[in-house]
Formats: C-alpha cells, sequence, structure tokens
C-alpha cells in the first residue's frame, strides 16, 4: 500500500439482507476519541478515506441496528504505558453492551509488567488480545511477542494478530516483510501448541500459504477482513469454498473503511458455500473462537 486510495461510492444496505444466520462480526475497531482522530488522520493521508466517522458507542449501535447479532471489538496500543487505559476503555464499552460485544485487550508487546496488564484486563472480563506488528513493530518470533503468548496459552485466551505483511505503507515506522510471515507464524502454532490465534485479512498477500496452515493447525483461524472486498489489489483469487470453512471468520475492519458497511457481506454472499459453511464463517466459527455464548 504504497499510495492513498480511493473511496468507494457504493450503496449501502439498511439491514443485513433477509434469512441469513446469526452474524458476529469479528474484526471491529475501537478507540477513545483521540486515538480515532489520529488513526483516521492517518489513514486520510496512507491508506484510504474512511466513511464512516463515528465514536465507539455510535458505530456498534450502527452495525447492531442493521442486524448484526454480536460485536467483536479490537484496538491496539501503540506505545507502551497506555494498553491498562485502552482495557478499561474497551471493559467500560463492553459492559454498555452486555451480552452484545466481546471486547479485546491489547498490550504493547515488551513492556514493563506485560503479563500483570493482560490479567487485570482479563479480570475484567476482556476475552483475548488484539495485536498489530505494523503499528507495534514486533517481529513475530521475538521474545517480546513469545511473552504474551505464554500468558494467553496459560489463561486459555485467543490472541488476534496482524501478523500478514500487507497492506505495507511507507508510513510504517518497520518493514512488515521482515517482521512477519505465514513461516513466522508457524513456529508459534509449533511452540504453543495450545494457543488459540486469528490471523485478519486471510493473511493477505500470503493467502495461499496461510489457507494450508489452517488445513494443518486446528488452533489457527482467519478472518476475511478486506481480503473479499475487491478493494485491496491482491495477486490470487480468493476462493473460501476451498479453503477449511470451519476456520475462517467474518470480519469487516468496521469503521476504517472505505465502502459501505456491508460490501463484504454482499461479497460473501456470492461464494458457492454449503449453507453449514455460510452459517461457520458468518457467525459459528467466531463464537467458537472468542467463546461467545
Amino acid at each position: 500500500m504504497g499510495r492513498q486510495l480511493s473511496a468507494l461510492k457504493d450503496i449501502e444496505g439498511d439491514s443485513v439482507p433477509p434469512g441469513l444466520p446469526e452474524i458476529v462480526d469479528a474484526h471491529v475497531h475501537v478507540f477513545p476519541g483521540p486515538i480515532f482522530k489520529a488513526v483516521w488522520a492517518w489513514f486520510e493521508e496512507y491508506g484510504w478515506p474512511i466513511r464512516y466517522q463515528l465514536r465507539s458507542e455510535d458505530l456498534v449501535r450502527h452495525l447492531l441496528s442493521r442486524g448484526i447479532s454480536h460485536v467483536v471489538a479490537l484496538q491496539y496500543a501503540h506505545k507502551p504505558g497506555i494498553a491498562r487505559d485502552l482495557n478499561r476503555y474497551m471493559a467500560r464499552l463492553r459492559e454498555h453492551f452486555s451480552g452484545k460485544v466481546t471486547g479485546m485487550a491489547t498490550v504493547f508487546p515488551g513492556e514493563p509488567d506485560s503479563e500483570a496488564i493482560l490479567k487485570e484486563a482479563f479480570e475484567m472480563g476482556l476475552s483475548g488480545v488484539k495485536l498489530h506488528t505494523h503499528v507495534q513493530c514486533f517481529d513475530m518470533n521475538s521474545r517480546e511477542l513469545n511473552e504474551v503468548c505464554a500468558t494467553c496459552a496459560r489463561e486459555g485466551k485467543p490472541m488476534v494478530v496482524h501478523a500478514g505483511r500487507e497492506p505495507k505503507s511507507p508510513a510504517y515506522k518497520c518493514d512488515p516483510y521482515l517482521l512477519c510471515s505465514a513461516e513466522k507464524l508457524e513456529n508459534i502454532l509449533k511452540d504453543f501448541p495450545d494457543l488459540k490465534m486469528c490471523v485478519p485479512h486471510l493473511g493477505m498477500d500470503e493467502i495461499v500459504a496461510y489457507s494450508h496452515l489452517i488445513e494443518k493447525y486446528d488452533t489457527l483461524w482467519l478472518d476475511t477482513t478486506m481480503a473479499i472486498a475487491d478493494f485491496l489489489p491482491l495477486d490470487v483469487v480468493v476462493r473460501l469454498e476451498e479453503m477449511r470453512t470451519d476456520r475462517v471468520m467474518y470480519g469487516t475492519d468496521f469503521p476504517n473503511i472505505p465502502y459501505a458497511w456491508d460490501r463484504e457481506l454482499k461479497k460473501l454472499l456470492r461464494y458457492p458455500l454449503s449453507e453449514k459453511a455460510l452459517a461457520g464463517i458468518l457467525g459459528e466459527n467466531a463464537k467458537a473462537f472468542f467463546g461467545i455464548s
């Protein structure tokens, strides 16, 4: 992603298409207002125009009011020292939408007391950890990440880690191609065989490699976020029907998207999936991964 991409003016629906099984959006971003504004400004300059610049509470209501049954809320600490505040923010949001929002904790890998930060977050009801290699600039096979993995494995909590190399940007402070890859991710799966992990965006530029990994490891999931939207350039044609569909989850990246909130949902419905596979991708797989009842 070396250049800014344009917004798409596709028409959004007022609700999810009728007759669908329960839908869990497994990849929704929330942040306190000042951080959200900084994130949107970054995207405006280096990524794409953000179509939905909504506060956290409003964006959750937006999705729920249109028929999304449950939202998995994600955030990440872009520097040391802010994770505790972000986790408290997430816990309050989760409580506000009782039973409708699963909140994920964050931590900055390598910061002091990272284990204690995560244990406190789990005690507040947060369900796992979200990390972003490109933003937090950690190597996937570093001691710092291993410490987070070990904590989650001991606590039985899943991890969502942006471990795909794309989208790459010169605006990042590090080169994601040096920090993450499907090979590095497999090392984690081998080292922590009981740890459940999700790689968003179908692993993006390594979709084929990650599709092989979910065949090989029962502890690995992928989400569809932005990978089936026909927006970002891909070198391969995504064939969800040929993947292990019990390890793929529907996600959107809402609200940080340049197109309609239901664009990927509509694209997903064009795949030749069985009713069981569709129900799994839309909701059942996320329930299993995040422990949603």
